[in-house]
């Protein structure tokens, strides 16, 4: 079988409007084989490009009859994973959702281990922006949310009410995680004061957050 029938074969049962990497075809030829096979179905429009190297099955929307367009958020998830990059909500998001703002990012942006950049769909745009690994720790799960935010709000921003809010949605186990983060000197001393007064936090000893703070510290 072809290149360009095994990846017709495969792309017509891929959901319609929602955006793919030309990687999923990587077992399938050549980069140059897939890219003719995928330029070749662009062309006669059973497929869409809507970034480099992301492609979709058009869809049609039943209220305008015009093509919808994909979010673009969608499209940086796709890519983040074909690139093998991290991303991380950005602080300013993570603040919001721990209750701590009620302001919402004019143009939605993410922290990532790949390149700062751009990601357009239609007028819709995306922003990502390079940080370092520690502030990529847990991505994706609450004690990323929280590390993020921490980091976001800074040295000034973590009064004790503050942290003291932030640590009450988490349970034992995120907070142990928290914990055993890499984090600066100022950012483990803010947790450990409010943590060390909280008694609903008492199951985690005194020698284990010593500990944490001896091998975890940046």
């Amino acid at each position: 079988m072809s290149v360009a029938k095994a990846i017709l074969n495969r792309v017509k049962y891929m959901r319609k409007g929602r955006p793919f990497s030309r990687k999923v075809f990587a077992q399938a030829g050549s980069r140059a084989a897939v890219d003719k096979a995928l330029s070749s179905l662009v062309k006669t429009g059973f497929l869409e490009r809507v970034a480099r190297g992301v492609y979709m099955r058009p869809k049609m929307s039943i209220y305008t009859g015009c093509r919808v367009r994909p979010n673009p958020i969608d499209i940086m998830l796709v890519l983040a994973k074909a690139n093998g990059e991290t991303i991380q909500i950005h602080g300013a998001e993570a603040v919001r959702r721990l209750g701590l703002s009620t302001q919402m990012q004019v143009v939605p942006t993410y922290y990532t281990s790949g390149t700062a950049r751009e990601i357009k769909a239609g007028n819709a745009v995306v922003r990502l922006r390079h940080v370092s690994s520690a502030h990529l720790q847990h991505a994706g799960t609450k004690v990323g949310t929280v590390l993020t935010a921490l980091y976001y709000l800074g040295k000034k921003g973590l009064s004790a009410q503050v942290v003291s809010k932030i640590i009450d949605t988490m349970n034992t186990e995120e907070l142990g995680k928290l914990k055993a983060c890499r984090m600066p000197g100022w950012m483990r001393s803010a947790l450990l004061v409010v943590i060390e007064a909280a008694p609903h936090h008492a199951s985690i000893t005194t020698k284990a957050i010593n500990l944490n703070a001896n091998v975890r510290h940046l």
